[in-house]
């Protein structure tokens, strides 16, 4: 069984803070993650971002290759070497990295940084929404980043578990992070069945973001993750490992740590002999997958 333990660094930061950051010579390097499952976003990124900003393909360099794995399988040590060199991101540089709003991708990218063993790194809290609602300046075209070879890496530093682990139930309270229709079951636009871990609560990431995009208070947050619960191990997964990292983060800002099932509900499902709930707390049944078709 996972423990719950304390964590105390702060990994949000809000635009107005740092919009006074980088005006001082200590400036984070910004690492622009755009996403969505349709796929990087640097079309986006090259028509506005923030100052000095570089870009990150979240499919390219924060995940392996789809397969058994799942969908975003996580990165090979040499993968996040090889991205943090080009980067920039040398041992003890601050990174702040930010998305368009959605809040995931840059969750995705905190946490590989965090897994790889990089501590001094950040997230802005709404995204480039926030950002010009702060009044935040923005630039266009490409940023060509300065490399490094002074990289350190530290691969299994953030906790994760296994689908093992999940089956027999050694992982806590697990949350499930996508909408709540696909935990029920009701649809599915993405993976080749429906449907929900067996066990899994539905810890839906909507729920935690205010109107403007930022993460609600702290003791709604840790309400949100704990349910009635005042003390439990906490473990996170979600379609493919993305979506998921936001509970992994915000457990980080309330003081618990939140393991992460890397391969998620994409991996969950390519054994046809592990089990899949539907409804809300309805009865788990096996399936048997169509594995021809492509889960994306």
């Amino acid at each position: 069984m996972l423990q719950t333990v304390r964590v105390q660094t702060r990994a949000l930061v809000q635009a107005a803070d740092l919009l006074a950051e980088i005006a001082t010579d200590a400036s984070p390097l910004i690492v622009d993650v755009r996403w969505s499952l349709s796929g990087a976003d640097r079309a986006g990124y090259a028509a506005g971002h923030l100052p000095g900003a570089v870009f990150c393909d979240l499919d390219a360099e924060l995940a392996g290759p789809p397969g058994d794995g799942g969908r975003h399988p996580l990165p090979t040590p040499e993968q996040m070497t090889e991205l943090m060199c080009r980067l920039g991101i040398w041992a003890d540089r601050r990174v702040v990295v930010l998305d368009g709003g959605a809040g995931a991708a840059a969750a995705r990218a905190w946490w590989c940084l965090r897994w790889a063993g990089h501590e001094d790194v950040r997230v802005l809290d709404g995204g480039l929404p926030a950002w010009a609602a702060a009044g935040g300046p923005v630039e266009v075209g490409d940023v060509d980043p300065v490399p490094t070879d002074d990289v350190v890496v530290r691969a299994g530093s953030m906790p994760t578990v296994t689908a093992d682990e999940v089956q027999h139930r050694r992982v806590g309270r697990l949350l499930d992070a996508r909408a709540p229709e696909r935990f029920r079951g009701e649809t599915e636009p993405v993976d080749p069945v429906a449907g929900h871990v067996p066990g899994a609560v539905s810890c839906w990431t909507g729920l935690f973001q205010g109107p403007d995009g930022r993460y609600l208070a702290a003791e709604q947050v840790r309400n949100l993750l704990l349910g009635a619960d005042e003390v439990v191990d906490l473990t996170a997964y979600c379609g493919s490992g993305v979506t998921a990292s936001q509970l992994v983060l915000l457990g980080h800002e309330v003081g618990l740590e939140v393991a992460l099932y890397p391969g998620s509900w994409s991996h969950w499902v390519r054994d046809e002999s592990r089990p899949v709930a539907t409804g809300v707390s309805g009865g788990a049944h096996r399936v048997r997958l169509g594995l021809s078709r492509d889960p994306g």
